[in-house]
């Protein structure tokens, strides 16, 4: 793929990832065809700012771990009203990585 393709994904998506796998995203992206390129922006990656939002109002009921793809602690912290309080503050600190792991697994399984 041309440099300035893989410059743009970086500009637009860069933050979304963890730090550590920028040079890994950067080298799928050069080596990867144009066709899926057309798939790699259909994917919905989650911003990890709206996450940490999401997690910060609606965390108690679990919102943040469906969205993520986590259904099974998505209903775990439905049902106990998010840990009693107590999972809903760990996942603040910890929603935004959770977040960008969840991208880059994403990438991967289209970046192959």
């Amino acid at each position: 793929m041309e440099s300035n393709k893989v410059d743009m994904f970086m500009m637009t998506y860069g933050s979304y990832f963890p730090p550590e796998s920028i040079t890994t995203i950067q080298d799928k992206l050069k080596a990867m065809d144009d066709s899926k390129m057309t798939m790699l922006h259909m994917q919905n990656f989650r911003n990890p700012t709206t996450m940490l939002l999401i997690s910060l109002f609606a965390g108690g009921l679990g919102i943040d771990r469906f969205m993520l793809g986590q259904t099974g602690a998505g209903i775990g912290k439905l049902l106990t009203c998010g840990g009693l309080g107590i999972w809903t503050i760990v996942d603040w600190f910890t929603i935004s990585n959770m977040t960008k792991k969840y991208n880059f697994l994403r990438f991967m399984m289209v970046a192959g």
